[in-house]
């Protein structure tokens, strides 16, 4: 394929345009010289850059520019000068795994082997692709011990503590002090608004559940985000753009956070729900703008709450949910125990090592595969 570069005039020496078949791509100056692959700029082992970007004379230009077919060489007007493999000017796409939107028509819900996710990498990247691709996954045959999601907790990363500790229990007791520790049912929710960051992913192991009622509900909120873009722009607008609060205080806590019920990415992408009844505490913004909230708030918990769009899973012991808090609402319905108690133990665990460590096994597998070996 032919290339052709050359340094654009009109620009100040500041641009450099590389026609490459039927592709056409302008570069800044700066944008090259700050990623110029030598050791100069870039530590060889680590990648991470060694000059300080920001000091670089923002009037920096290219002197000189030329190209073999497969890389370009560079002269910048600091004196500096570099050769870019033309693969490298086009760096991959991120990786991401297509996130599928599902309702209440999801009839095999994604799931995984506790054991086996726990001996086999290819296993665990199993579960962790699908746990990307649904926000959430059943994992079976978890040991009915008090600490029984820890060994697989610990493949990914450290468990996230809070004021509750680390695993916490999730029962009915008589003098709760959270509406999770009675036998009333919950709405919808995301968990721990009100942290900074919120917990990515939450753990909720069964040891034991109700004879009558328990049944989990699942609602995937990047579901309920999209239908109400469609259904009602002016109010997917509104809970993208007004900020609310969540508030927890007890004895020993005082947890603040905002943000907006939906959130959006740079690209207009719906990446994170937010929604606690519990613990919201809107401010008091002009009336105006509140009766616009309330009404768009009300539309959407009309879709996280209807039936087509709600799963009702039932956690039989040794069964546990992972869930990505950061588009799953969650909640039961009320139960009722005539012996025996339904106990529940939940963790949490941030995104951060779960993503690195789905994205570390791909890339092992990667580097893996047979198409990617120099033949015999």
């Amino acid at each position: 394929m032919d290339v052709f570069v050359e340094i654009i005039p009109g620009t100040r020496a500041r641009q450099l345009r590389v026609v490459e078949g039927n592709r056409e791509t302008r570069f800044h100056a700066l944008w090259l010289r700050e990623r110029a692959p030598n050791a100069e700029t870039l530590d060889p082992r680590t990648g991470q850059r060694l000059i300080e970007a920001a000091a670089l004379p923002l009037d920096l230009s290219l002197l000189e520019a030329s190209c073999d077919g497969e890389r370009i060489d560079l002269t910048f007007s600091d004196g500096h000068h570099a050769r870019f493999d033309l693969r490298d000017l086009h760096p991959a796409p991120r990786s991401r795994v297509v996130q599928q939107r599902w309702d209440a028509s999801l009839t095999e819900l994604p799931s995984a082997d506790f054991r086996q996710a726990l001996d086999s990498d290819e296993a665990l990247a199993a579960m962790l692709e699908s746990l990307e691709r649904y926000g959430f996954v059943k994992v079976s045959g978890v040991p009915l011990t008090l600490d029984g999601m820890m060994p697989l907790v610990e493949r990914l990363g450290p468990l996230r503590r809070t004021n509750w500790g680390g695993i916490a229990d999730v029962k009915s007791i008589a003098e709760a002090y959270d509406l999770t520790m009675t036998q009333r049912g919950l709405e919808p929710h995301t968990d721990n608004p009100y942290r900074d960051p919120i917990p990515g992913y939450i753990w909720l192991h069964c040891l034991s559940n109700a004879d009558s009622g328990g049944d989990s509900t699942l609602a995937d909120g990047f579901m309920a985000a999209e239908r109400l873009r469609q259904q009602d722009p002016a109010a997917f607008d509104c809970l993208t753009q007004t900020s609310t609060r969540f508030r927890y205080v007890d004895d020993s806590a005082h947890l603040e956070s905002e943000g907006p019920l939906i959130e959006l990415d740079s690209r207009g992408e719906v990446i994170r729900v937010r929604y606690n009844n519990r613990t919201e505490r809107i401010p008091p913004l002009p009336p105006e703008q509140l009766e616009r909230y309330y009404a768009a708030r009300r539309a959407f918990f009309a879709l996280i709450t209807a039936p087509e769009l709600t799963l009702t899973p039932k956690l039989a012991p040794g069964e546990m949910l992972i869930m990505d808090n950061y588009r799953l609402l969650h909640g039961r319905t009320a139960f009722r125990l005539s012996q025996g108690v339904r106990h529940l133990r939940q963790g949490y665990v941030d995104r951060d090592t779960t993503a690195s460590r789905r994205l570390t096994l791909r890339r092992q597998a990667d580097a893996t595969s047979p198409s990617l070996q120099e033949p015999a």
